[in-house]
């Protein structure tokens, strides 16, 4: 299982795992009446003149001093020259790109340097290298050689009221002691006005929590969530995760949250209210390799726009148009993707349709077509029966509309649902979809999306052409929750959008790299929610919720 680029490592050549810890100091303050809502964006570059995004932190609302309690988690090669490359911005919406976003400043250094220092400290500086304010950014790295993880349940009972016309709007963040003190290693999410929270099961690596050592400290804040960015302290307490296991052995680990400075002035007091872990739970993190290795099928399936907007493909204007090379936009996309995740599919024949066309005999408009016409075998053999497929579609169809997404996406989650009736993680499921248009049924692709990501399922975009894609963008998960228009929530982010454009001068690999990126971690996230245990396996079985940090292994970059 070599990597996708002839001239890249092979997957045996990484050295390690790295984890790196993000925070920034005296950010610009980008908002008239409030402070800076910064997310981090790690871009590598190993070859050439393309960088690649990693990964993003969560955005920390209005505050100019963030610790971001996402790292990020890479493969380290001692011979290559790994370029990084943050970038924070202001995210003042939930939905806003990065093309909108204020840009806050950034830094470029190697791997190898953050590596060799396990903490480095630098200015952040605009794109023109001129100085971001006063603003510097502080990467810490660790070595992840340790692929454990701890499974919590925790809950809160009477904290402290501090909101005036409401109760408390409480978050835990959970710290590491390290050399150079305490280390954020988890945040959870804010409960609403609950004095008696109950947070959602959570994981975090055991290495970033205590160092593998059950017997180090650690210690628990919980907090007040403000707006502001200034967030009221309720309380804390220290303990470690060898007492917190024993003490939870019997019913759950009670721990009572001490407010010093209170309890300083205030006779009589006795906590301001307790943390209780219902569950504290170590068990092995399984990783993309191991699921791959073990058995797990990626069946991958193609969707491929014929709405009108695309032009007639008779035309040298259209997007259907294949030149005298054999080459058009939609081709290239095939090719690029199809070629890397055929590899992960064992009898590499992948089921094609196109929708948005009349078709014959009827000529009634259909939104999930087999390509080669035959709806008891929509498979096609390889990516070149794909595109063979297509090539003797294309002159049998009349481009037409609307352009609607939901068929193909609820046709591909039917089988997505029928996979959950396997005991292990068999078979996950991924479907490209390659438009030129904007989505006439957004609506019903929102909620189809949400369905799906429940599933084993991921939904890749490439839009061709040069249209307005923005729609897309708010589909991609990456800058906020995606939700349905019901206000239900997707369980996880499955959809990656990328425009074609950015790539059409460029090496298909990269495109094939950045559509595929988010793919792994998805896979992962997904079984290890599911509790679902690669096909071959005899390692304890994870049975709650998914890691919160899935990264993509070499395999796909």
């Amino acid at each position: 299982m070599a990597a996708v680029a002839s001239s890249g490592p092979k997957v045996t050549d990484c050295v390690t795992k790295v984890a790196l810890s993000v925070s920034c100091e005296n950010l610009l303050d980008m908002d008239t009446f409030s402070k800076s809502d910064p997310l981090c964006v790690l871009l590598m570059n190993s070859s050439g003149p393309h960088w690649c995004e990693i990964g993003r932190t969560e955005k920390i609302q209005n505050c100019l001093n963030p610790k971001f309690s996402k790292p990020f988690v890479i493969d380290y090669y001692f011979e290559m020259v790994q370029k990084l490359r943050f970038e924070v911005y202001d995210i003042d919406s939930e939905n806003q790109s990065l093309q909108e976003a204020d840009f806050l400043g950034e830094l470029e250094c190697t791997l190898g340097q953050v590596v060799s220092s396990k903490k480095l400290t630098k200015p952040l500086v605009m794109k023109d290298k001129s100085p971001a304010g006063k603003g510097t950014i502080t990467i810490c790295a660790e070595e992840r050689t340790d692929n454990r993880v701890v499974e919590f349940e925790v809950s809160g009972r009477k904290l402290d009221k501090k909101d005036f016309f409401g109760k408390s709007d409480p978050f835990l963040e959970f710290y590491k002691q390290a050399e150079t003190g305490w280390q954020l290693a988890h945040r959870t999410e804010v409960v609403k006005n609950n004095l008696n929270p109950m947070w959602r099961p959570f994981r975090i690596p055991l290495q970033s929590l205590c160092g593998g050592d059950v017997e180090k400290s650690i210690k628990i804040d919980c907090y007040d969530y403000n707006n502001s960015g200034s967030h009221d302290f309720i309380g804390s307490f220290a303990t470690t995760l060898a007492q917190i296991q024993q003490a939870s052995q019997t019913y759950a680990a009670e721990f009572e949250c001490i407010n010093s400075k209170k309890k300083q002035k205030k006779k009589g007091y006795k906590n301001s209210g307790v943390i209780i872990v219902k569950q504290c739970k170590i068990v092995k993190d399984y990783t993309f390799l191991d699921y791959i290795m073990g058995g797990c099928q990626i069946n991958f399936t193609i969707a491929i726009d014929f709405t009108g907007s695309n032009g007639d493909p008779r035309t040298p204007q259209s997007l259907h148009y294949i030149n005298p090379g054999g080459y058009n936009e939609y081709l290239a996309a095939i090719w690029a993707v199809g070629n890397v995740i055929q590899d992960y599919d064992s009898d590499k024949r992948f089921p094609a349709f196109g929708f948005g066309a009349k078709i014959p005999p009827s000529w009634q408009v259909c939104h999930e077509f087999p390509i080669n016409f035959n709806p008891s075998d929509p498979f096609c053999a390889g990516i070149e029966g794909v595109v063979q497929a297509y090539r003797q579609c294309l002159p049998q169809v009349t481009l037409y509309g609307p352009t609607n997404f939901s068929p193909i996406i609820n046709h591909v989650a039917h089988f997505g649902k029928q996979a959950m009736q396997q005991e292990t993680a068999m078979q996950y499921y991924v479907l490209l979809i390659i438009t030129d248009g904007v989505i006439t049924d957004m609506d019903e692709t929102r909620s189809a999306i949400v369905n799906a990501s429940r599933l084993p399922m991921s939904i890749i975009i490439v839009g061709v052409g040069g249209a307005d894609f923005s729609a897309m963008e708010f589909l991609d998960g990456d800058d906020g929750i995606l939700r349905s228009a019901a206000g239900e929530a997707a369980m996880r982010d499955i959809v990656q959008f990328v425009p074609f454009r950015q790539f059409q001068n460029g090496p298909q690999e990269m495109l094939a790299q950045s559509v595929l990126a988010e793919v792994p971690g998805q896979v992962v996230s997904f079984f290890n929610t599911s509790r679902l245990k690669p096909p071959q396996s005899d390692a304890p079985l994870p049975d709650l919720s998914a890691s919160t940090h899935p990264h993509p292994p070499t395999l796909l970059q």
